[in-house]
């Protein structure tokens, strides 16, 4: 299970941010670069505890389990158009250096703070994890919008 307390893994999506670019053209999905950055941003606040996760969704109730299974012990890449928590929907035009660096430093907060950084709060989605399942599922979860952009 690849996730962010390993250093190669933080190396890897750091590079692979290096190599997004402004105009680079997403094979699904409605964010440009610089919203899917600040999206991500707003999910490492979610794991972080910031703000306190709202309550649990249906969907995430009678199938998050066989996901989380899925994309946390098997590994498997998250879906196009996966489910996302209403505070980290992006649609506002946003500055790509801005958002690149602000990710950057999210990263880097949430890697320093380690398993005690995380939220105790149940996730949207699959409920309570813990702090490696935090870590993978922040990978996870850039892999897939780096991937959305062909890095």
């Amino acid at each position: 299970m690849k996730n962010l307390f390993e250093a190669a893994r933080v190396e890897e999506v750091k590079e692979r941010i290096t190599r997004l670019r402004p105009d680079s053209e997403g094979v699904w999905g409605k964010m440009n670069p610089a919203q899917a950055l600040a999206h991500c941003t707003a999910a490492f606040d979610l794991a972080m505890g910031k703000p306190p996760v709202s309550s649990r969704v249906l969907l995430g109730r009678l199938i998050g389990p066989l996901v989380k299974k899925s994309l946390l012990v098997k590994g498997e890449p998250m879906r196009r158009n996966a489910t996302t928590q209403k505070t980290c929907l992006v649609i506002d035009e946003r500055d790509f250096a801005v958002e690149r660096q602000r990710l950057r430093e999210s990263i880097d907060r949430f890697v320093a703070g380690g398993p005690a950084k995380c939220t105790k709060h149940p996730h949207f989605f699959f409920g309570p994890l813990t702090p490696v399942e935090w870590a993978a599922l922040m990978y996870q979860h850039l892999d897939h919008h780096l991937r959305q952009f062909r890095v």
